[in-house]
């Protein structure tokens, strides 16, 4: 993989890891389209750790607040965010469970290019019929644990490539009542775990290949523009949904999913993923495209 493929893919995942667009999609597109070939799940797993720290440091005091009961400043006492603390680990459960249970097919199968493009659309059809019938009455004081048992398992859906994690997430915390701008909040505060732990994992995987000369540039390209665009990503989605409602990324999906179906229906994209029969084998894939 080169500096620039690294460079783009970083840009890519920073953009889209926050808006409701489905990172897994646009990254595996954009290497498909553009670079003929996949980087693979956990490339992608691990460069997601540039927006994992990007969302630590741009929410260090509501995670301050979370983990150590501090209260923000300037904020009233009903609407500090201690109590999340319960409902962000029960809502971490399904992705955790569904993850472990369907691991191969989400490295492989679920890769397909049919799948993005069915994902993407239905995903974003379900986030339209929600902003058709939403009315926010809520704020973050008022989500229980059942609240993120639900926003969880929306968030699980977002194992499918093409779903979007933002954007499943941002679909169940509306769907429960919560305020836009809060939703989106919400909904990257819950991801912080399951990104976590996805990256560290497929880090461990492939630690030693990527220790060999040259192994890691890739990845440390992908992830410092990752954290910098995802930062730049965060505060204008936060600012843009206090305004606005989600259509334009629910247009979005839908005529990108029409647009690529097309193409894959007449041949002038490949759906080239094949899915491998062990462990083995995607790892050696992982570390060849990392290798360039």
């Amino acid at each position: 993989m080169t500096d620039f493929h690294a460079v783009v893919l970083g840009i890519v995942q920073g953009l889209s890891e926050f808006l409701p667009i489905s990172s897994t999609a646009h990254i595996l597109l954009v290497d498909k389209l553009f670079f003929g070939q996949d980087s693979g799940a956990a490339f992608t797993a691990v460069i997601q750790w540039g927006t994992l720290l990007a969302t630590l440091i741009y929410f260090r005091k509501d995670i301050a607040n979370i983990l150590f009961r501090q209260k923000i400043s300037g904020e009233s006492e009903n609407q500090t965010d201690s109590h999340l603390l319960m409902p962000i680990i029960i809502g971490t459960i399904p992705v955790v469970i569904f993850g472990l249970l369907l691991k191969h097919k989400i490295e492989h199968q679920f890769r397909s290019l049919w799948i993005v493009i069915f994902s993407m659309v239905f995903f974003a059809v379900l986030l339209g019929l929600v902003e058709k019938m939403y009315k926010a009455k809520r704020e973050m004081g008022s989500i229980t644990n059942k609240d993120g048992l639900l926003v969880g398992l929306a968030q699980a859906c977002a194992l499918i490539p093409g779903a979007s994690r933002s954007g499943s997430t941002l679909t169940g915390a509306m769907a429960i009542g919560l305020e836009r701008s809060t939703a989106a909040r919400f909904s990257f505060l819950l991801s912080l775990p399951a990104v976590f732990a996805a990256g560290a994992k497929e880090l461990w995987d492939v630690r030693h290949d990527l220790s060999a000369a040259g192994g890691a540039r890739p990845l440390v390209i992908a992830t410092v523009v990752s954290f910098v665009v995802g930062w730049i990503a965060i505060d204008w989605l936060l600012k843009f949904l206090r305004k606005h409602p989600t259509y334009v990324f629910v247009a979005y999906r839908i005529v990108l999913g029409v647009v690529l179906a097309g193409l894959l229906a007449s041949g002038t994209i490949k759906d080239t993923q094949k899915a491998e029969t062990t462990t083995e084998k995607q790892t050696a894939r992982v570390v060849r495209s990392a290798h360039g």
